[in-house]
């Protein structure tokens, strides 16, 4: 018989209390005012007893081995295998969510696993994963567990990678990236029209975690960027999307242009062409961006790493199979020109496989 989940009420961060008794929670710019046992948006932050808590600490939604890349992550230790896992609910309200089942859940009983931060870390060791990559649903409305996860990986030598919107305030920003390696921001469009119209969010916040990401830490950044047809795929605003971004986080940041498909409230919107992606692919790389991809298509040329040296393909990948290595560390193997981001002498060789596991 399966033992029964009870909510865990962990100890949040980043909150105060208001004069007239309600909590506020600003660890994202939502800031919610929550009565006595009110929850936030994210449903996952509470008011109990007068003290803000988390209800998901140490519960999962369930852990799987994917590769690195799926995250996606293409300049940290390429190849690799990351065990990844999120708990319930976001603080977003994405109309086209992807993972909506896990993000918009309001069914605490879905959280079916238990681990504690060091079984998680023992977990990763013993599977052999570079890396744990909190996912699946944002791991800023879980951060105290993220956290702790992170500092118990950080000591076993395992590194974290944080999947996120970036929806997060100037309080909690730094302290949740103080214990990161890693981490994928997924800029969802580039108007505040599209963020308040489509996610229920402001574009701002976003965009302050990524400056902060890129000047003020050491934490390896990639960005994604989902195409939805009609929404945000105009070639003004990834003209716009692209000025922005070389002039804030230059050229080195790799940018992934992922395929919409019809999900969750978004069922009338056709999948995104693969035109449209070589499309982005080619006005960010006309502003000098080094490094873009495409994703959720067959796209050999997008997938691919090239030199911006010399112009010769150093990684090229079939899915997540990576078919061809012409790096000497982290220089093309040609030129040798430096690529940016994270590399070991020998690629890894997890490929497509996606492994799900449980934690005893």
């Amino acid at each position: 018989m399966t033992a029964p989940i009870f909510a865990s009420h962990h100890p949040a961060r980043w909150w105060s209390a208001l004069p007239d008794g309600r909590l506020e929670c600003v660890v994202c710019p939502r800031r919610c005012k929550l009565a006595a046992g009110q929850r936030g948006f994210c449903f996952v932050r509470q008011n109990v007893g007068g003290q803000m808590v988390l209800t998901t600490y140490g519960r999962s939604s369930g852990f799987c081995v994917d590769p690195i890349e799926k995250k996606p992550l293409n300049h940290f230790y390429p190849g690799t295998s990351v065990l990844s896992f999120g708990t319930a609910g976001c603080n977003l309200g994405c109309r086209f969510c992807q993972n909506w089942d896990i993000s918009k859940s309001r069914q605490m009983d879905r959280l079916a696993d238990q681990a504690t931060p060091e079984a998680i870390a023992a977990a990763a060791r013993k599977l052999d994963c570079g890396s744990v990559a909190f996912t699946y649903n944002d791991p800023v409305i879980f951060a105290e567990y993220a956290m702790d996860v992170a500092d118990a990986c950080r000591a076993a030598g395992i590194a974290t990678v944080a999947v996120t919107a970036g929806y997060m305030t100037e309080e909690s920003r730094p302290v949740f990236y103080r214990h990161m390696d890693a981490t994928n921001v997924d800029l969802k469009g580039f108007s505040e029209d599209f963020y308040q119209r489509e996610c229920h969010g402001e574009l701002a916040p976003v965009l302050d975690t990524l400056k902060y990401l890129r000047q003020a830490t050491s934490v390896w950044l990639e960005v994604t960027t989902l195409l939805i047809p009609g929404e945000n795929d105009s070639e003004r605003e990834l003209g716009q999307a692209a000025d922005w971004f070389a002039a804030n986080l230059g050229p080195d940041v790799p940018w992934h242009f992922t395929a919409f498909h019809p999900d969750y409230k978004l069922l009338d919107k056709p999948r995104t062409p693969l035109g449209t992606l070589t499309k982005a692919r080619a006005i960010a790389r006309a502003r000098g961006l080094h490094y873009v991809y495409t994703g959720n298509v067959r796209d050999p040329e997008g997938s691919s790493t090239w030199c911006p040296g010399c112009g010769r393909r150093l990684i090229a990948r079939e899915g997540y199979e990576l078919r061809a290595w012409k790096l000497d560390v982290n220089r093309c193997a040609n030129c040798g020109f430096v690529i940016a981001g994270f590399f070991a002498e020998q690629p890894g060789h997890w490929g497509n496989r996606r492994l799900p596991v449980r934690l005893d």
